[in-house]
């Protein structure tokens, strides 16, 4: 059945869901972003400024893993068909990004028991699983941007894509450290901040080059309307974004620490509009050119009865998670074990 076919419930439940495992997704990319790029950064020269970034994490990072499990709960329950797919295409990069999740949860809670001589250990194994975790999410992201098509461009866009994520990763990471932290780790962050901004455009850059060239659909969707001058608005603000971030990090440290929350909003302000610019770009489809989301969505019934616990249960994540952020404001001190 046509979504022209479809009406009232059968037609609106389906596209609250997608914006709700969009939201869920988007949440996670900037909140499990920034302490995923942190791990990446950690550096090998310094072992009081690898204590002081994972203490700036130290009391969200497990928490801002909620929301991915938030999205591929609801891809389960409201597009049980497009998880089925999904899964199936992408079984092995999934498990090594959790292979990844599973690395970083246990040297963060190993490094602090450990004896001193062996706590490098369990930051470099912190490191190593940031690394592979969002490598595997890049790939992922590439591959299902392809449509999960098996051919040597799909590999290789695939592979671009996950050199791009990590490197955004890393840039949110390091614009979280200079908002959190002071001193040399703080104007080390900024550096850091600057490089990979540079690669993150680059990447974003590439990729938005390369997707409309092998998609025709996407192509029409894009240059094909009179729409075009609107959408323009997405690459240019990105670029305004990217040059507002590099001048306040070229010109760091500012007296007072002023704007120190400058680089990681306009950071956010980007993933916002590279998501934006991909639901455009694939609405209404759940898996790309294969399964809209009326084909692969749940009975009308089910997901009536799933929203009431969604409408319970995301206001309940944000509130914790804006009250865990204003407890833990400020300037990140040690983390302590007692």
């Amino acid at each position: 059945m046509t979504s022209t076919m479809l009406t009232g419930e059968a037609y609106w439940l389906p596209v609250i869901f997608i914006g709700l495992m969009g939201l869920a997704f988007f949440l996670y990319a900037i909140l499990d972003g920034y302490d995923l790029g942190v791990g990446i950064l950690l550096p090998a020269d310094s072992d009081p400024q690898r204590d002081m970034m994972i203490a700036s994490i130290g009391p969200f990072w497990d928490a801002n893993e909620t929301w991915l499990v938030l999205g591929a709960g609801i891809l389960l329950i409201a597009f049980p068909q497009a998880h089925s797919l999904v899964l199936y295409n992408l079984y092995l990069p999934i498990a090594a990004m959790l292979i990844g999740l599973i690395l970083r949860g246990v040297s963060f809670d190993f490094r602090a028991k450990a004896p001193e001589d062996h706590k490098a250990v369990w930051d470099h194994t912190f490191k190593a699983g940031s690394i592979i975790a969002t490598l595997a999410q890049g790939y992922m992201l590439g591959s299902y941007v392809m449509g999960f098509e098996q051919s040597l461009p799909a590999y290789l866009f695939s592979a671009l894509s996950a050199v791009c994520v990590t490197a955004g990763y890393s840039f949110i990471g390091a614009a979280w450290l200079v908002f959190k932290t002071e001193g040399e780790l703080q104007l080390r962050a900024a550096r850091w901040a600057r490089k990979c901004g540079w690669l993150t455009a680059l990447g974003i850059a590439a990729v938005s080059i390369v997707n409309p060239l092998i998609s025709h659909a996407i192509f029409d969707k894009w240059f094909g309307s009179a729409m075009v001058i609107l959408l323009l608005f997405i690459p240019v603000f990105c670029a305004v974004l990217f040059f507002i971030v590099d001048r306040y990090l070229a010109h760091f440290p500012h007296d007072k620490d002023f704007g120190s929350w400058i680089p990681i909003v306009c950071i956010a302000m980007i993933f916002l509009l590279c998501f934006i610019g991909l639901a455009y770009s694939f609405f209404p489809y759940v898996v790309p050119n294969t399964m809209d989301i009326w084909q692969s969505a749940s009975a009308p019934e089910s997901l009536r009865f799933i929203l009431y616990g969604v409408a319970i249960v995301l206001p309940t994540i944000i509130a914790y998670t804006i009250y865990s952020y204003s407890v833990f404001s400020g300037k990140a001190t040690q983390l302590r074990y007692y």
